[in-house]
């Protein structure tokens, strides 16, 4: 390992002696290992930006394939019947979340065997290649019934590549971050996802506003998907510029002194090995995952399908709640660390137990401020989310197996029950007439994850199971041998 990651010298108490931090449960950890990472500022804040961009990458296709769906469906499906275009666009968008699940069996397990780094390298080619993929299709017009069946095979390589990339990039930030800073570091992936889909949707708006109707068919709408290839090229300088995380390194290093290669884990421990920890995982991630899909990509089309709300204004009103979620992420990521994900997580879940009825019949009243006052009390309970998930989950795991059951956990519960979320409302609101069926999804989840979070463990200010402890200082590292 390079001179940016150092090594304190001692024997230091075991993860289960640090002093607690007042109000949190006891962290049931293995014992640290022997000697304290002292992180790099400069190193950590690399990492970051580098696993951000990944996200932002992802939102960023979200948000252009959304608000294009119209148009995309004009382009790559017959002409005839704009219904069965729009669903056939949406139907090629649903098919990423299909293989998503494929994609974590592959990379999560990869990532545990040969690192980190080298996994997120490849997953963010394939990200970008996937969506500059898209904006080089012909058209239907052009080349018939291979147009679509194009989109679907580049729609399918996001989706399997997206399978291996949150479990990574959250498994690699929190691997880099001290300890007592990892809910602040963690909460910029989220940004991240919200930079990306703002952007995605800015671009698409500002490339309509000023091309005609025609110039956006005929070529307009394949810039926002070609910009995805000059993205990609960053990530990748960015993640291929990053050392291996001094966690999965310290893995390698204790390899090395044993004069064997590192231990292929089979697939079976991943799971049955860490059955408790994949469904706290899988219940935290489905309450994190409806409401985010909830809020970000059904209550545009629930404003104007259900309320006969302009559709620019919807999305408009979204952009903003994101905007406001952006400004509150890195704060309330940093209250995590001081209070602890379990309270932040539970106040999000009791909010939306509590709130989601209100805040829906507030958004029902129609006008613009009441739906954004309810919108935006959704968002900052959404926070409470996306600002601890990204270091809460990978402290559920150990080291050797942490990327590989964060991914088969993450990615089951998103395809099942978030990447659902807008066709499973859609569908019980025709079913029971009910127009308050989104709220009383959302508290369904919210009771989900609330006993999630009863069962899982204070992580916060701890080191992650099976690693040593992350500290900011060789003062730190001291004063933590002598606790």
């Amino acid at each position: 390992m390079q001179s940016t990651e150092r090594q304190a010298s001692g024997t230091l108490p075991s993860a289960t002696t640090l002093a607690p931090v007042q109000g949190k449960a006891p962290y049931q950890a293995p014992s640290a290992a022997p000697g304290a990472t002292v992180t790099d500022p400069a190193l950590v804040k690399r990492a970051v930006k580098a696993a951000a961009l990944g996200n932002a990458m992802e939102w960023f296709d979200f948000g252009v394939y959304s608000y294009l769906a119209v148009t995309l469906g004009k382009v790559f499906f017959p002409s005839g019947n704009p219904t069965a275009q729009l669903l056939s666009t949406f139907g090629a968008f649903a098919a990423a979340f299909l293989v998503r699940p494929l994609g974590g069996l592959v990379f999560g397990p990869l990532g545990d065997r040969v690192g980190r780094q080298k996994v997120l390298a490849l997953t963010m080619i394939m990200m970008a290649a996937g969506t500059f993929a898209i904006g080089l299709i012909p058209s239907y017009a052009t080349i018939g019934v291979a147009a679509p069946v194009l989109l679907l095979v580049a729609r399918l390589v996001q989706g399997f590549s997206t399978g291996g990339e949150y479990a990574g990039a959250t498994t690699f930030i929190a691997e880099y971050a001290p300890d007592r800073k990892r809910g602040f570091f963690g909460s910029w992936l989220e940004f991240g996802t919200l930079a990306g889909y703002i952007a995605g949707a800015g671009l698409v708006t500002l490339t309509t506003a000023l091309l005609s109707s025609d110039d956006l068919l005929s070529w307009g709408w394949r810039l926002p998907f070609l910009i995805a290839g000059p993205m990609g090229v960053i990530g990748l300088y960015l993640r291929t510029k990053l050392e291996e995380t001094p966690a999965f390194a310290a893995e390698l290093e204790k390899a090395a002194r044993q004069e064997r290669e590192r231990p292929k884990v089979p697939l079976r421990d991943m799971v049955t090995g860490q059955w408790r920890a994949l469904l706290l995982c899988m219940g935290l991630v489905l309450v994190f995952n409806v409401t985010d899909y909830m809020l970000l990509s059904y209550m545009p089309s629930y404003l104007t399908s259900e309320l006969k709300y302009d559709e620019t204004h919807g999305l408009l009103v979204v952009l903003g709640v994101m905007a406001l979620m952006m400004v509150v992420q890195p704060f309330a990521g940093a209250l995590s660390d001081r209070v602890g994900r379990r309270p932040v997580i539970a106040a999000g879940c009791a909010g939306f137990l509590l709130l989601s009825v209100p805040a829906l019949l507030l958004i029902r009243q129609g006008g613009l401020l009441a739906i954004a006052l309810g919108m935006g009390a959704l968002g900052l309970l959404l926070v409470c989310f996306t600002a601890a998930m990204p270091s809460a989950l990978p402290a559920l795991f150990p080291t050797r197996v942490r990327y590989g059951s964060l991914s088969i956990g993450f990615n089951v519960s998103v395809s099942l029950f978030g990447g659902t979320t807008p066709l499973v409302v859609t569908a019980l609101i025709g079913a029971t007439g009910n127009v308050m069926m989104p709220a009383y999804y959302m508290m369904g989840a919210a009771v989900v994850g609330g006993a999630a979070v009863w069962f899982m463990a204070e992580s916060a200010g701890r080191p992650l199971p099976g690693s040593a402890p992350a500290v900011e200082s060789d003062a730190e590292a001291r004063a933590l041998r002598k606790a």
